[in-house]
């Protein structure tokens, strides 16, 4: 079975996130003073007393409300509360029980799921504050004093929790997944795609622009394999960055990224590729990860003969940088296509973590300055002694020479050119270190 799984839960603007921060030991959740800052569920590993587990922060649940943000944040919170073993209900000291704690925790004791009730912001452990005591009225048993903040409390709140998880040894070591990321600018479909993969209502779907702010964690298995898919935040011009909630959107979504492996880079069909589309690409093109170009909502797109080829050009033309990413053409709102997208994941990211031997590399840059000689300036030409693989993702090469400044551009790109169609690596950008004769080896 997976790792222990806590959700953080409670009404809006009672201090999770910072919880969840705390116990993440590093900022993953946007903390920001305003209610509803966090819409989706967020999940981090963590570990107390030799035990492993994941941990989720919700949106904060308003139970009665008539607001469509509101709403999905609510259903956001079933779920994460149906899936977990065990459940925080944050509360805070500054307000007392409101009625939304009361209807909250009847919620949770209507789940049957074991409940740890914390009272937050209690920033001075020496003082109880009376109205502590109020909490106990909620049904959920002793309260625990904590501070997010200053994380006062928080190993008796995990002490706690610990007594819920199954028998340490039941869990398995996490799964070696995909880790694939959905970027695009606002509004292109990333949330829909999420949740038409994930066969639920995954991350919350609006036809407002930023509904997602947070970077969202998918864990998926299907017949093609498993799948970690994160859902980030629309990356919006840097001019229209404005409030601080949207600057964290941003580092966020760069941050997802960074630890995927496979980005799957989406394109509104009825706008074609845009000058943030290419700023977007350029991210996961600079970060070296092997990427695909999805071409979303092309059952709006009227069609004729040729559409498809005639736009898959443009995309590639306007894409020039990345002309080794696939592009496929899908629908989120139809599933038309997904299927092939799960394909493509596990060949692009093979592809990227493709080995090739010294042996090999070398024969082909022997046939390839048979074909094309190296260039030569003022008498003196080129030499290239011999290639190496040094990583992968991307797959990284040396190739050491009697001269680095007789390497131009244009041969670099020559011989990327022929390891290509020698080799594969689609779907990849391909690193090459230039080395010349006396260059330390480190």
């Amino acid at each position: 079975m997976s790792k222990p799984l806590i959700a953080i839960v409670g009404r809006p603007n009672v201090g999770k996130s910072l919880l969840f921060n705390r116990l993440a030991g590093q900022r993953l959740s946007i903390v920001e003073d305003t209610p509803g800052v966090t819409r989706d569920r967020l999940y981090a590993s963590a570990e107390w007393a030799g035990r492993s587990f994941d941990i989720v922060d919700t949106g904060g649940i308003e139970p009665k409300t008539d607001d469509e943000i509101l709403l999905f944040m609510r259903e956001q919170a079933n779920i994460a509360i149906s899936s977990a073993d065990v459940i925080v209900l944050v509360t805070e000291i500054g307000t007392g029980v409101t009625a939304a704690d009361k209807d909250v925790a009847n919620m949770l004791l209507r789940s049957k799921k074991p409940v740890v009730l914390v009272v937050n912001k209690m920033d001075n452990p020496s003082r109880i504050d009376p109205q502590f005591y109020e909490f106990y009225s909620l049904g959920l048993g002793d309260p625990i004093a904590i501070s997010a903040a200053h994380g006062h409390g928080t190993g008796d709140m995990l002490d706690a929790c610990l007594q819920y998880f199954p028998p340490a040894g039941e869990e398995t070591a996490e799964d070696d997944r995909i880790k694939v990321a959905i970027i695009g600018k606002p509004n292109v479909g990333k949330s829909s795609l999420t949740n038409l993969i994930a066969g639920e209502q995954r991350v919350i779907v609006s036809d407002v622009a930023g509904t997602t702010r947070d970077a969202v964690d998918t864990q998926l298995e299907n017949e093609y394999g498993k799948y970690t898919f994160i859902d980030t935040a629309g990356l919006r011009r840097k001019s229209k960055v404005e409030d601080r909630v949207e600057k964290f959107s941003v580092l966020r979504a760069k941050l997802a990224i960074q630890r995927s492996d496979v980005c799957l880079i989406l394109i509104d069909a009825r706008e074609g590729v845009t000058e943030q589309d290419t700023k977007i690409a350029g991210l996961a093109h600079e970060e070296g990860k092997a990427s695909i170009v999805v071409v979303n909502k092309w059952d709006l797109v009227e069609k004729e003969t040729g559409t498809l080829e005639r736009m898959r050009k443009e995309v590639l033309r306007d894409l020039s940088f990345m002309s080794y990413a696939p592009v496929i053409f899908i629908s989120a709102l139809t599933g038309q296509r997904v299927g092939r997208l799960f394909e493509l994941i596990n060949f692009v990211n093979g592809q990227s973590a493709m080995r090739i031997t010294t042996g090999m590399l070398n024969d082909m840059l022997a046939d390839a300055q048979a074909r094309v000689q190296p260039p030569s300036d003022k008498g003196r030409r080129l030499k290239i002694y011999y290639m190496t693989q040094t990583g992968v993702r991307p797959p990284s090469f040396v190739l050491f020479c009697n001269s680095r400044e007789l390497f131009h551009f244009s041969y670099q790109r020559y011989l990327e050119n022929q390891l290509r169609a020698t080799f594969g690596l689609e779907g990849t950008p391909i690193r090459m270190v230039i080395r010349q004769k006396g260059d330390s080896e480190a």
